[in-house]
């Protein structure tokens, strides 16, 4: 009997459906997030004016298409995890904690967004990776674990251009 009952407490993965349901949600959270990053991103590319467009524009093109790999990987997750991703702009905005970068076309202004959204991401993710600690959630936790080297990677190379002190 208490055999049967720890397998309904699991999900197929065999991690808490409980738990699984909270890193869901937040995962949820964060790919939210990733949708206005990436559609930050997309205006910056579109919008992006001055000596330095065409270097910022290839280089926002590469970012915004990893966002786009990153956020098919997220909802994949949620999907694993046995819950429902979000993909309404509804949701997305009520969701999102980054700013909203609107007619940004200054090299400066729209690497700034970039920082300030990478840092709002990093603390979501960390958010996660602590949740995914507490149950094993392997798969989760090495997704954001790549996820936040990546982006600390990203955020270095974006201070050195900026020439900004770390």
């Amino acid at each position: 009997m208490k055999t049967k009952q720890k397998q309904e407490d699991t999900n197929i993965l065999g991690l808490p459906v409980k738990e699984a349901e909270v890193i869901a949600a937040e995962l949820n959270i964060l790919l939210s997030n990733f949708q206005v990053y990436y559609q930050n991103l997309r205006g910056i590319h579109w919008n992006i004016r001055g000596k330095r467009f065409f270097d910022l524009h290839v280089k926002f093109e590469e970012l915004y298409n990893d966002a786009q790999l990153k956020i098919d990987m997220v909802a994949e997750r949620v999907l694993t995890l046995g819950f429902t991703p979000l993909h309404t702009f509804e949701d997305y905005i009520a969701n999102n904690r980054l700013e909203v970068g609107k007619n940004i076309s200054k090299d400066t202004e729209a690497v700034h967004l970039i920082m300030a959204s990478l840092a709002d991401l990093l603390k979501i993710e960390r958010v996660i990776l602590g949740e995914t600690e507490k149950i094993s959630d392997e798969g989760t936790n090495s997704m954001m674990s790549d996820f936040i080297k990546e982006q600390e990677k990203t955020m270095w190379m974006m201070k050195a251009w900026s020439e900004e002190e770390i």
